[in-house]
């Protein structure tokens, strides 16, 4: 009976701490998720990708996670949406969501010649080739650029661009381009990644700390199939914010090993 007892009060103090993190009305990360007590968001530059993050519009609070054919994610692992509209196919899952979200934000940026990724096979596509009117053509794992195409920075062209990304692009490589970072030096923006097929990788969304130095993180993911970015639960006390430690980190739907911890830059 006593255990029994404790149960019911874990759940009840969970689900205390749970309301006392999230204001409903918010209507982006900074505004819907509150810093529990003793923790200050860590400071992010004007204009960076962190403050773009942190103020991505997102859908209204209890919104479900739909996927790419629009119907309903099964596993309810989310707290909250991204107000990002999916392609009507099976496209943007993990890591494709991932490398949207940093080239929307370099787009918005005007800052064109940063857009760039690895495919697969190892290959550069920097989005500056394709507004010079080039295109990668694909034959099995052979790839070779082509001229003739229309050029320019327009969001058609953008958009030719990501869905290329999103089809030869994945866990893998971005994992073999990604910069290894220390978790001492953890920022909005960076993203824990384990590359394979499958391999998936989650979104440091927000970072938080107390007096003492201790940090706290915000996580987002897609997953498989294409499915909208969404802000993911916690097994914490102080869900939905992650604790930062140097051990695996556990989330919903897969567990990174150490040393998983990688950055744009």
């Amino acid at each position: 009976m006593k255990s029994v007892f404790f149960v019911v009060l874990s759940i009840f103090s969970l689900v205390a701490l749970h309301s006392q993190t999230i204001d409903k009305s918010g209507k982006n990360i900074k505004e819907r998720f509150l810093c529990p007590d003793g923790f200050e968001r860590v400071q992010a530059r004007k204009g960076s990708f962190g403050e773009y993050l942190r103020e991505f519009p997102l859908k209204d609070f209890g919104s479900p996670v739909l996927l790419y054919n629009g119907e309903k994610k099964r596993s309810n692992v989310h707290v909250s949406v991204f107000d990002m509209p999916l392609l009507e196919t099976d496209l943007i899952q993990c890591a494709d969501a991932v490398m949207k979200l940093r080239a929307e934000y370099l787009y918005r940026e005007k800052r064109f010649d940063e857009i760039c990724f690895h495919i697969t096979n190892s290959m550069e596509v920097p989005f500056s080739r394709f507004m010079n009117g080039e295109r990668v053509m694909v034959s099995g794992n052979k790839t070779e650029w082509k001229c003739g195409f229309k050029k320019g920075a327009s969001r058609d062209i953008f958009e030719q661009y990501l869905r290329f990304i999103y089809a030869y692009a994945g866990t893998l490589s971005l994992s073999r381009e990604a910069k290894q970072k220390a978790l001492s030096d953890i920022e909005i923006g960076d993203f824990f990644i384990f590359g394979g097929s499958p391999g998936h990788v989650v979104l440091v969304l927000d970072v938080a700390k107390n007096r003492d130095g201790k940090k706290i993180m915000l996580l987002g993911q897609s997953y498989m199939p294409s499915q909208e970015f969404h802000v993911l639960k916690s097994f914490e006390n102080i869900s939905p914010w992650y604790f930062v430690e140097d051990d695996e980190l556990r989330t919903p739907e897969w567990t990174f090993e150490k040393g998983c911890l990688r950055s744009f830059d």
